[in-house]
């Protein structure tokens, strides 16, 4: 699959990175080789392989999933820069 310029344009845009308009199609051929390489990685056989999240076996370690009497608000809100009727306070950020 070959991005053409036009794409990469759209994929700077969307992704909000000013590219200068001669830099655009050695970037669609970046993006063309990225594509290429994924449909190389598609055509490995890897029926029988397991999914694994990290190629050392190993086990988080977890805490005991037990009920406390939670009640620590104060505590919680303490070091909190703005606080309000037991909420944390944030600017406004939406119009």
């Amino acid at each position: 699959m070959a991005i053409d310029i036009d794409t990469a344009r759209k994929v700077a845009k969307l992704a909000r990175i000013r590219v200068e308009e001669g830099d655009l199609p050695a970037l669609a051929g970046k993006l063309s080789g990225i594509l290429g390489f994924m449909e190389q990685l598609n055509e490995v056989d890897v029926t029988g392989v397991e999914p694994m999240t990290s190629v050392t076996p190993m086990r988080l370690k977890r805490r005991a999933d037990v009920v406390t009497d939670g009640d620590i608000q104060a505590q919680v809100l303490k070091n909190a820069p703005d606080a309000r009727e037991g909420f944390f306070a944030v600017p406004k950020v939406v119009e």
